[in-house]
């Protein structure tokens, strides 16, 4: 008799700022999810939907067995043209985006959501900060009835991740990014509570990474920077994945006194 096939992993949906961010920050989770069976998704706050960036983001999900791009269409904070006419992620109302982004995560019902952590990730950019704190109170909005009625019936993801990097992650980054001017972010040891290797996604990771045609072509871009290493080097710094769980939403049970 055959062996009973492994049942599928959570389904997934990964909430970030710009392209990519998912295969950069979730890549082997997004792919370790997909060869499991399990629905993999990915929200993109930034660019429009008829860009080249979009376009490659496209590319990526396709390695990465993810489902077509969901873009909300603001514009980066630092390129208007990413998105001209709309305004820029860190301008829009923050109700607007977490209403966008209740809409998304109805329609996909995930069992888990991934979003940046609260620095904005390393670099602490501002439209990781935004789609951050959005993100946040989306998951936990998106389970009230009441809240945006219009957008589907109430959904309650299982639990939120916060992609991170800790202390003792950057090592070998830290003074990479240091050379184009960027800002190290990092988060205590004890905040991270899954470490995942992804050594047996590496190669989808990775060519999701290039498949960012523009930005690996782009020195300061962090794709960039790992496309000029030696390979050794950049596995080394993307064979792991780091991620801080946060509950989702209130835990059922009894009633119990507030104590500090």
């Amino acid at each position: 008799m055959p062996a009973p096939h492994p049942s599928p992993r959570p389904s997934l949906l990964g909430v970030f700022a710009h392209p990519d961010d998912e295969s950069l920050l979730a890549g082997g989770v997004l792919a370790q999810h997909a060869a499991s069976g399990a629905r993999t998704g990915v929200v993109t706050a930034t660019w429009a939907p008829d860009t080249h960036r979009a376009a490659e983001l496209a590319d990526a999900l396709e390695i990465l067995g993810s489902e077509p791009p969901r873009m909300l269409g603001f514009a980066d904070a630092r390129i208007p043209e990413s998105a001209p006419a709309r305004p820029r992620l860190c301008d829009a109302p923050i109700d607007t985006v977490v209403d966008q982004l209740v809409r998304h995560i109805r329609e996909t019902r995930p069992d888990v959501v991934i979003t940046h952590d609260a620095y904005g990730q390393m670099t602490g950019h501002p439209d990781h900060l935004r789609t951050h704190r959005a993100t946040v109170i989306a998951v936990h909005a998106a389970g009230l009835e009441h809240h945006c009625p219009d957008a589907g019936a109430p959904w309650r993801p299982k639990a939120l991740y916060l992609a991170t990097h800790p202390h003792s992650s950057v090592g070998e980054l830290a003074p990479l990014l240091a050379r184009v001017g960027k800002q190290e972010l990092s988060v205590p040891d004890d905040f991270v509570t899954a470490a995942v290797d992804v050594n047996a996604w590496l190669d989808q990771k990775w060519n999701a990474i290039l498949a960012h045609r523009s930005e690996a072509a782009r020195e300061r871009s962090l794709p960039g920077i790992l496309a000029r290493l030696p390979a050794p080097a950049t596995e080394r710094i993307i064979s792991t994945e780091y991620f801080t769980r946060l509950e989702a939403g209130p835990t059922p049970g009894a009633l119990q006194e507030l104590t500090v």
